[in-house]
């Protein structure tokens, strides 16, 4: 299978580069990346074609979607402050880079589209867990520009019969995300405050709990997708249900680390969601044969990615 991960020097890019290459089925990889917030160093060592450009390029696109057969979609500008600060930048490169891409795969006969969508679609609604057929109510123009791009994914399906997948991913964390820049996601920035010895920052009283997916699991989902070019009508929440509070990720961070990690409150952030767990029974029925990493063994994965490759730079 000739793959092209958009997006693929990304954090879940490069790891999804990582497990294809060891795929039984994947045997040409290509990624395009704009390197806005990807890194080439993620790729170090792997055998895989780059093209460099944005989705909202339509050369680079079809460059990229030449001779392929599948694509992951997983490029996207992320973070919610982020799209608080620049709404039209976060709709640009969400929503109609998500239209661009699905445009290039079907001018070039693409045969399978999986996109990246995300739990933050669900917004105000409060009902936990959350299923796909729950109501949406977006509380940011990240989330709006990642419900238009499930959407649009599901449009093609329904309207040229392309087959895609559109997952909603749930805080999605391990090796190679990155902490520093200031929309960095919660967990590499705890994990990088209690190594150096700082307090890690909590967005109001620490409470609020996230469904915590290890990158390597969502990996595993997204080849097996890939390999059998699974397709559904509606979104899939790709998590396990194992949602947990900020103060218990710091709690499981200090047994790992082995030492107390200080703590500093700071104000809420604006438009985060209180409370966010999958209902997982449409991801299981698709992916029965997909075992979840535990948060500890994850946590412990990402500590030792970054005594290995950032404390280790500052030495």
């Amino acid at each position: 299978m000739r793959l092209l991960i958009t997006g693929g020097a990304g954090f879940i890019g490069s790891n999804l580069v990582r497990a294809a290459t060891l795929h039984r089925t994947v045997t040409d990889i290509r990624i395009l990346d704009d390197l806005v917030t990807g890194r080439m160093s993620n790729l170090d060592g792997l055998d895989v074609e780059t093209i460099p450009g944005s989705m909202l390029d339509d050369e680079a696109l079809d460059r990229a979607m030449t001779d392929r057969d599948a694509v992951v979609h997983l490029a996207a500008l992320p973070s919610v402050p982020r799209s608080l600060r620049d709404p039209i930048a976060s709709h640009h490169a969400n929503a109609t880079g998500t239209l661009r891409v699905l445009e290039a795969a079907r001018r070039h006969d693409v045969g399978y589209v999986v996109v990246a969508s995300s739990s933050s679609v669900y917004g105000a609604n409060p009902v936990l867990p959350k299923t796909e057929l729950a109501w949406t109510r977006p509380l940011s123009p990240y989330a709006v520009s990642k419900l238009a791009t499930e959407a649009y994914a599901l449009a093609y399906q329904a309207s040229f019969g392309l087959p895609t997948l559109a997952f909603r991913f749930f805080n999605v964390y391990g090796p190679a995300q990155r902490h520093d820049h200031g929309y960095a996601a919660v967990i590499p920035r705890f994990v990088d405050a209690a190594l150096r010895g700082e307090p890690i920052e909590l967005h109001g009283d620490g409470r609020q709990s996230r469904d915590f997916t290890y990158v390597e699991t969502v990996c595993a989902v997204l080849l097996d997708a890939v390999e059998r070019s699974v397709s559904h009508p509606q979104p899939v929440n790709l998590a396990f249900g194992a949602r947990a509070e900020l103060l218990t990720v710091v709690s499981e961070l200090e047994q790992i680390i082995g030492r107390p990690i200080a703590r500093r409150h700071v104000a809420p952030r604006g438009g985060d969601v209180r409370h966010s767990e999958a209902d997982n029974r449409l991801l299981r029925s698709l992916f029965p044969d997909v075992v979840p990493t535990p948060r500890m063994n994850g946590l412990r994965a990402t500590v030792e990615w970054f005594e290995t490759h950032v404390l280790k730079q500052r030495a």
